[in-house]
């Protein structure tokens, strides 16, 4: 691609051919530091101006004003002057909606999230509960000091290193962070001077809730996000990444601050701390029990720590779920916080979207995904693994009505409901409905017309969502129910008519059918696959993790999807709506899926290519490829289906080999 011929378009008021072939060329340049590549990020950046994308060319501009290179830093700092002169636009859109005219206004949440004070409350009883419970069941049945002496020690080990992880861990991440991320720590006059708004918020809160000011720390990557630990609020550690002055206006960066404040204040990270080491506790009374139960002695002994073992893990699993669940409140809770401090919810709903669509653009130019937002997840504001979506439908949008419509799947669709169970976050169409909702308790225009959205949602099929979901949600977890059901079956024959080959090749019989079943409704027939874009994919209200949609899309391979491995098989392709992530799987299986990403990845990086395969939306949408062709000719299939044959029939055929031969024994 030349540089030359973008320049030309850009000359002759080719505006948006120039972003297109600026943008090209950018994710083609490997060396971002040379002269050509910063004289690209400087023409293209006249080029959003010129096509009125003034959000992006302020982002660029930002980015540039970052650079080593002293001239490219001059020049985008004498530009940016140009935004100061009229307010900015969004996107090619209205302006920004705005915000109080006072902060500290009461909210009501309208029961979203529940009680922070309730939801901390009942996980924690519960989980103690379930703790004393396992304990004292323990005690009266044993009756037995050494097994009981054993548990004890081992409950108080887990206490004490807990406890001791509580305080030292911060100091601990200090150090990880420092080698990981090159954590830079700075004094607040620093960020006053990259965001004033941020250092006012961070005043404010600290002298209203007698706190000290939190130790604050850059991280020089563009990636935006934001992030708290410590173990007492007064010690807490409150870290950014550099993509987050990049990517985010001045009151939109005060939001994300108040919101990291709102965790600090609120005692999140000492609630989970306790809230994990009962859950630990639970995996330990499990492990211990289990391990009693299998060593020799009286049988009612051995009967009772199975059944002490059986509770224990389901208690973990329970507990599990119920820190999940706390997490998630914790977030609407910060979100809240972030609201009532700075009076700009909109703001808290502009920074959510941005930073997903900065998550998208940084992942566009980088082959490899980012060790910084893979290894920040659970403690980032915004779990990365959504960001396509919504960052997908900021990209290109016209007006928000277009990224509004990405949340239809978050708020509507029970698939969206039963992934959550899974995630540390909510998702990001419920977070940013509160925040809407706090808007108007405010008396302000919502950013994002979620009242529309919500309209939109009352028309949806209702049959379509619901009517076959708790069906599809069996089938979801076919592999494991058939195992199961083949083993109550084997076992309940086997007790009429004493048969090994029966309780060991059932269950295989019974998982293999579960695996063919599945396979039949995941892989529909992709032959009549309709040509789309990633946007409209995204858009669909409807999708599902389960039932495949067959789509063809053309694109280009802008990296691989495996975080931080080298040799990863799965792919990235973009198309001038978005970025979707595509699944590999060779004939070969394992071994050729590592060679895949060993040979053959590397070569593809960067070609124009039509893929086929089976769109899917969890928490982070997909698509399981069925074939890729690049425009050179080479072709690449991937064998998803013919594996899920391959096994289902394999465990079929062993289940009934080995219930025949065992039966003949």
């Amino acid at each position: 691609m030349s540089l030359q011929s973008a320049l030309d378009a850009l000359k002759q008021k080719r505006y948006q051919e120039a972003v297109e072939l600026l943008e090209q060329f950018c994710r083609d340049c490997v060396e971002h530091d040379s002269s050509d590549y910063l004289s690209a990020q400087m023409w293209l950046m006249k080029a959003y101006q010129a096509t009125g994308e003034t959000e992006k060319a302020k982002m660029l501009c930002q980015k540039l004003i970052m650079s080593e290179n002293p001239q490219a830093r001059s020049w985008a700092e004498q530009a940016s002057q140009s935004f100061r002169q009229k307010p900015a636009t969004q996107s090619n859109a209205s302006q920004k909606a705005g915000r109080a005219a006072t902060t500290g206004m009461k909210l009501a949440m309208g029961g979203v999230g529940g009680s922070l004070a309730l939801a901390s409350g009942v996980t924690m009883t519960l989980l103690f509960g379930m703790v004393l419970a396992l304990g004292l069941s323990l005690v009266f049945i044993l009756g037995n000091d050494n097994p009981l002496q054993g548990l004890a020690i081992a409950i108080g080990i887990t206490l004490v290193f807990n406890l001791a992880a509580f305080f030292i861990s911060p100091f601990i991440m200090d150090l990880t962070q420092g080698w990981l991320y090159q954590t830079r720590w700075v004094e607040l006059a620093e960020v006053e001077t990259l965001s004033p708004e941020t250092a006012k918020v961070i005043r404010q809160v600290c002298e209203q809730k007698k706190l000290k000011t939190p130790r604050l720390g850059i991280i020089n990557d563009q990636n935006p996000t934001a992030f708290t630990y410590g173990s007492l609020p007064n010690s807490a550690r409150l870290i950014v990444s550099q993509g987050l002055f990049t990517y985010l206006d001045d009151d939109e960066i005060a939001t994300v601050y108040a919101h990291e404040l709102g965790h600090i204040v609120h005692w999140d990270f000492a609630v989970m701390t306790v809230a994990s080491t009962l859950v630990q506790i639970c995996y330990l009374i499990y492990s211990t029990a289990r391990r009693f139960g299998r060593g020799g002695g009286d049988s009612k002994i051995k009967d009772a720590m199975q059944t002490a073992a059986l509770v224990a893990y389901v208690f973990y699993i329970v507990g599990t779920y119920l820190v999940l669940y706390l997490s998630r409140t914790r977030e609407y809770f910060a979100d809240h916080f972030a609201a009532e401090s700075t009076g700009n919810p909109n703001g808290l709903s502009r920074a959510l979207v941005k930073i997903a669509y900065g998550i998208l653009e940084e992942g566009s130019r980088t082959q490899e995904p980012s060790r910084l937002i893979e290894g920040t997840r659970a403690l980032g504001i915004y779990d990365h693994k959504a960001a396509a979506s919504t960052g997908t439908a900021y990209r290109i949008a016209s007006d928000t009505q277009k990224i509004g419509r990405v949340f239809l799947w978050d708020m509507f669709n029970p698939w969206g409901w039963w992934m959550e169970l899974n995630s540390t976050h909510p998702l990001t169409g419920k977070r940013v409905r509160a925040l809407s909702n706090y808007a108007e308790q405010l008396g302000l225009p919502t950013e994002f017309d979620m009242g529309r959205v919500i309209g939109e949602g009352k028309t949806l099929n209702k049959s379509r969502l619901y009517g076959n979901f708790f069906l599809d949600v069996v089938l979801y977890g076919a592999e494991t129910i058939g195992f199961f059901v083949g083993l109550v079956m084997g076992v309940i024959l086997w007790s009429s008519s004493p048969n090994t080959g029966l309780v060991i090749g059932a269950p295989l019989i019974g998982l293999g059918i579960g695996i063919m079943v599945k396979a039949l409704v995941m892989f529909p027939d992709y032959k009549q696959a309709p040509e789309t874009d990633i946007l409209t994919l995204m858009s669909d209200p409807y999708a599902s993790p389960l039932r495949g949609q067959p789509a063809k899309l053309e694109g280009q391979l802008i990296g691989r999807g495996d975080a931080g491995y080298k040799f990863g098989s799965d792919l990235k392709i973009q198309d001038r709506s978005g970025m979707l992530y595509l699944h590999y799987t060779s004939r070969f299986g394992p071994i050729g899926n590592f060679l895949f990403g060993m040979k053959r990845v590397q070569s593809l990086i960067g070609e124009q290519v039509g893929a086929v395969g089976w769109f899917r939306r969890g928490v982070a949408p997909w698509m399981d490829l069925i074939q890729l062709q690049s425009e050179n000719g080479t072709i690449v299939n991937s064998y998803h289906r013919f594996w899920s044959f391959m096994l289902g029939g394999g465990s079929i055929i062993l289940g009934v080999v080995l219930t025949m031969f065992l039966s003949s024994r």
